[in-house]
């Protein structure tokens, strides 16, 4: 028996490793075989003659393998230059998805645990070209090459789809059983505000980890997440399905994103109180992701038949899958209440209407200072407040359209709970900050934000304040009038002073 070392350009992943471990062992001189996506290399152990180089590399071509005796001069490394359509067609998609949300498309639909149940599946929609697309698309994407490379080259497009039908299947089984369970329970589910981020940020990290050895940087090859080699070798087996476990169980295990419009589709699932209306909103708000979640799936399929595109869109899927994790990460940093990129879309300037002094600090109605703003899918208006410390606030919020995970607004920091939001309506919350400082607020998944700002304020420094509303006064309950007229007894200003 003897041993020979191959080193290989052009490996990414466990399944490279498992696609020349298997080609290698069907030549009937090779005995064993060790391949290492990190190293990048194969070791094998042969009776007679190794295999030559031009035989290997004719082999593998169509894979996209490239096999030497000794460690390649010219490193494969990542070069841009080399993919620039790429890289301008992954723009363009990012650019779409953006536009898209900065249109306010989850404020189209409005649903409730009373809603027929084609506005869940209308929910599902849009969910899936928005949080769903950048959670469940962007595994999809990361996983697409994983599961094409465990079917031969020729194999046919309808053999290669068969593991995106299996997740696709398994998701919306899965979330009529679970929404059967939720309706059932008829309690209250959500994500802890603490736990929920979290989770989200480690799965968005390991789809960072993903993305870059889809374009290519050799450094993170090194970085492997992959089950043991007897596991992933058994799921590859033909005769073991083709790898249907894990697509199987990946799909179900979606149903614990934390994504803001399955969030709400739960929560109205289990106050629905019927086990089979709570099976049935889940059902259908899973049928209404299916289509572009189906469509990203096909995307990396149809491209994989094609060699001389299959390596573009692995670099447009790998740009794609980098945005959408930097895009999770950056919005659970609002959830947080950590700095993120959305600060530079917050304009700190003070506000400037009727209820607010000359610094942009609120004036204290009944000993309580009053901000008012404006919610709804797109965006909070104003989105910048100043208050003062140890002076309770009174915050105002009208609804101006929300849907999903806008419905509510959470500042982790600030107070406990939520803000729950009803389109049409005016929602109040009271609270008193402690502590100077820059808070953050946002909707459940830190998709829309903003700033309350806190200062030091000396109560009674401030009681001026209650005559500068620009000729506007208040009458003893806290009604606003028009002009300095008086209010309740005659008395004139606020509170009856």
């Amino acid at each position: 028996m003897k041993e020979h070392i191959y080193y290989i350009k052009g490996m990414h992943c466990a399944s490279c490793e498992i696609i020349i471990e298997k080609k290698l062992l069907e030549l009937g001189d090779i005995k064993s075989v060790e391949a290492s996506t990190a190293r990048g290399c194969a070791l094998i152990e042969y009776l007679g003659e190794k295999p030559s180089l031009e035989k290997l590399n004719k082999l593998f071509r169509n894979e996209g393998y490239i096999f030497f005796d000794n460690p390649p001069e010219t490193p494969d490394i990542f070069n841009p230059l080399r993919f620039l359509g790429a890289i301008f067609i992954g723009l363009l998609i990012i650019a779409g998805f953006i536009g898209l949300n900065k249109l306010g498309v989850s404020g189209l639909v409005n649903v409730n645990e009373k809603s027929s149940l084609p506005m869940f599946f209308v929910l599902g929609l849009i969910a899936g070209i928005s949080s769903c697309a950048a959670l469940v698309g962007g595994i999809i994407l990361s996983m697409s090459k994983q599961w094409n490379d465990l079917y031969p080259s020729a194999a046919s497009a309808s053999k290669k789809i068969q593991p995106h039908l299996i997740f696709n299947a398994a998701r919306i089984i899965s979330y009529g059983i679970f929404g059967t369970i939720l309706g059932a329970i008829g309690g209250i589910f959500n994500l802890s505000l603490k736990l929920g981020p979290i989770f989200i940020i480690a799965v968005s990290a390991l789809m960072i980890f993903l993305a870059l050895q889809m374009l290519g940087v050799k450094a993170f090859k090194r970085f492997q997440f992959t089950m043991p080699k007897f596991i992933t070798r058994h799921i590859a087996d033909e005769s073991n399905f083709k790898g249907r476990y894990m697509p199987s169980l990946l799909g179900a295990f979606t149903f614990f994103l934390p994504c803001g419009f399955t969030i709400t589709a739960q929560g109205l699932a289990l106050i629905s109180g019927s086990a089979i209306q709570g099976g049935l909103i889940m059902l259908f708000f899973a049928l209404g992701t299916l289509p572009m979640l189906l469509t990203i799936g096909l995307s990396g399929v149809k491209f994989s038949q094609k060699p001389h595109l299959a390596d573009k869109f692995l670099k447009v899927a790998g740009m794609v899958v980098l945005f959408f994790a930097l895009y999770n990460i950056n919005f659970q940093m609002n959830v947080l209440g950590l700095p993120s990129f959305s600060n530079f879309n917050i304009k700190a300037t003070a506000e400037t209407t009727d209820n607010a002094n000359s610094n942009g600090l609120p004036l204290i109605v009944n000993g309580k200072q009053t901000i008012k703003m404006n919610a709804s899918s797109s965006g909070y208006s104003p989105n910048y407040f100043k208050v003062r410390t140890n002076v309770p606030v009174r915050w105002i919020v009208t609804d101006k359209g929300t849907s999903g995970c806008t419905n509510a607004i959470i500042s982790k920091n600030l107070f406990e709970g939520e803000i729950s939001l009803t389109p049409g309506q005016i929602s109040v919350k009271e609270f008193t900050p402690k502590k100077p400082g820059k808070y953050k607020f946002s909707c459940w998944m830190g998709m829309i934000s903003g700033i309350i700002e806190v200062v030091s304020g000396d109560k009674s420094a401030i009681e001026d304040d209650f005559s500068e509303s620009n000729g506007n006064s208040f009458t003893a309950s806290g009604a606003e009038t028009s002009g300095g007229s008086c209010g309740v007894n005659g008395k004139c200003g606020c509170g009856g002073r």
